[in-house]
């Protein structure tokens, strides 16, 4: 059997019984999958791990608690030997030879009669990647290959041909904070398929560059406004171009919806009967803290954390924040988009009782190369930021938090 390499296939195991013998991280490791497939499990060990303890807790699989017995196999499709027994391991074979019961083994792949492909998933396809023949079979090797096949698919750099139509839509795809590596799997796979690509500025730029020749790349910045509201604009370009079939990514900084308007676009794509995908996106109200060095939230420190706008000033009567309420807070207040107002924002949270000492940090181009972060307190933040020519976009923590870790004091 050796010399024979395996006959890959993929088995449609939805409720059909699995027998796995041994509750151990190997169990731990393959239940999983086993429970995704809809697969009947029946667990026979005397002892399980906490994690598939707590399988058995929810009804996902049947745990019988004792040692493996002869008949265990005799209704089973498929069976996954774990056990740290030998005897009732070599046992468990024979019987599922008899019973013509695929068997895989976790202490001898020799002696199975199956063997676990490394898997991987990405949209709807199933990588599975099988050793060929004995002096490859190292585990590491194929779920190295796994790994990469996986990743290319997922980032777009593994692209096949779609034959297929192409239904019209729209993704609205978070970019996260800057860094491009920090844009999620299927944020970057979207983009990697699009036909036009509407990008704002704070959006991970250098993935641009990455795009193939065809690909119409728009800078919303840009985008001919005339008679209407810049935000309107960008909506019709949204539509325009799905009506035209194409597959649209509007590629954003962070969130969509965190104060990225995303809202507004996925309402206007909905009245155009358009097809909308929201891919949520790193929100740099905590990663560029983060990355600077700073927890929103800290044991002993803070408990919570507020994020705000401060694009208008307090005292602007445009503004809905409730900034004396958030001066008595006394966790993490993260400002967005308020460098220009942080005078008066530092100055009303003053007057309702937040102390002038209070630590502040200024965090400008986050996660990206020219990050740089520039600390104050609220009495000082005002004129340090005008010192230090700090620029948007920049992320602004207020609290103890900002002494907290390498950069601070505490």
């Amino acid at each position: 059997m050796a010399e024979h390499p395996a006959y890959p296939v993929g088995l449609r195991l939805a409720g059909r019984r699995v027998v796995v013998l041994g509750g151990g991280q190997v169990a731990q490791r393959r239940l999983p999958a086993l429970v995704a497939a809809g697969a009947d499990i029946r667990l026979v060990s005397p002892e399980a791990t906490p994690s598939v303890e707590a399988m058995a807790d929810a009804g996902e699989i049947t745990w019988e608690q004792r040692p493996y017995a002869e008949g265990d196999l005799a209704d089973a499709w498929y069976a996954l030997i774990a056990t740290s027994d030998t005897a009732a391991n070599d046992a468990a074979s024979a019987e599922g030879e008899r019973h013509r019961v695929w068997c895989v083994r976790s202490d001898d792949a020799d002696r199975a009669t199956a063997w676990t492909p490394a898997t991987g998933h990405s949209e709807g396809v199933t990588v599975a990647v099988l050793t060929t023949e004995a002096r490859h079979r190292d585990p590491r090797h194929t779920a190295a290959i796994r790994d990469a096949v996986v990743e290319g698919l997922r980032d777009g750099t593994l692209v096949a041909p779609h034959r297929r139509t192409r239904t019209p839509g729209v993704a609205l795809v978070g970019g996260g904070p800057g860094d491009p590596d920090l844009i999620t799997v299927r944020g970057r796979r979207l983009l990697a398929e699009a036909d036009v690509v509407i990008a704002d500025r704070l959006g991970p730029r250098d993935l641009l560059a990455e795009l193939p020749p065809h690909v119409e790349v728009i800078d919303a910045a840009k985008i001919p406004y005339g008679r209407f509201m810049a935000q309107e604009a960008i909506n019709n370009a949204l539509i325009e171009h799905a009506r035209q079939g194409k597959a649209v990514v509007r590629l954003k900084g962070g969130d969509p919806f965190v104060f990225g308007r995303g809202m507004e676009e996925a309402q206007a794509l909905a009245e155009a009967g358009i097809t909308c995908t929201v891919v949520p996106g790193i929100s740099s109200t905590i990663s560029v803290p983060g990355a600077a060095g700073i927890p929103v939230t800290h044991r002993g420190v803070a408990h919570e954390f507020t994020v705000v706008s401060g694009h208008v000033a307090p005292d602007d009567e445009r503004s809905l924040v409730d900034w004396p309420s958030l001066a008595k807070l006394t966790g993490t207040l993260v400002i967005l988009m308020g460098v220009d107002k942080i005078g008066k924002i530092a100055g009303t949270l003053i007057a309702h009782g937040k102390s002038p000492d209070t630590p502040v940090a200024l965090v400008q181009e986050g996660t990206t190369a020219a990050q740089r972060r520039v600390d104050a307190t609220l009495a000082t933040v005002a004129e340090v930021a005008v010192a230090e020519e700090v620029r948007p976009p920049a992320v602004i923590v207020v609290g103890e938090v900002v002494a907290v870790g390498p950069h601070g004091t505490a």
